[in-house]
């Protein structure tokens, strides 16, 4: 399975990025700065293509939630819910890397999404 990273505001090299003597620092650090993000459908909600994503560790869960809604096209008004290993919905404040740092598994952070209510 392919990872594909997801990132908001951060530029690319090309822009401007400082690099140390060898570049490998800033490249370690910012693969340090990402968690693993396996995203599984939950109940009657389209299914993503790529599940397993890297993101900033600094970004709010409703970031991601803003993340899922625009790559399956849900229209505006639909709700979106998440979940954290099937049991709770995370405030959409809570930062990606508490919820990892709490409840990640096997290096990876497993949330599920849906339309519906479905746990919590």
């Amino acid at each position: 399975m392919s990872e594909e990273t997801i990132s908001g505001d951060i530029p690319s090299a090309a822009e401007g990025t400082t690099a140390g003597p060898s570049g490998a620092d800033d490249k370690n650090e910012a693969q340090n700065s990402k968690v693993d993000i396996l995203l599984n459908a939950t109940g009657n909600v389209p299914i993503m293509k790529k599940r397993k994503w890297a993101v900033d560790q600094d970004k709010p869960i409703s970031w991601i939630m803003k993340f899922i809604h625009k790559y399956l096209k849900l229209d505006p008004e639909e709700k979106l819910f998440l979940y954290v290993n099937q049991t709770f919905a995370p405030a959409p404040d809570q930062i990606v890397k508490n919820l990892y740092e709490c409840y990640g598994t096997n290096g990876k952070l497993v949330l599920y999404y849906c339309k519906s209510q479905a746990w919590g």
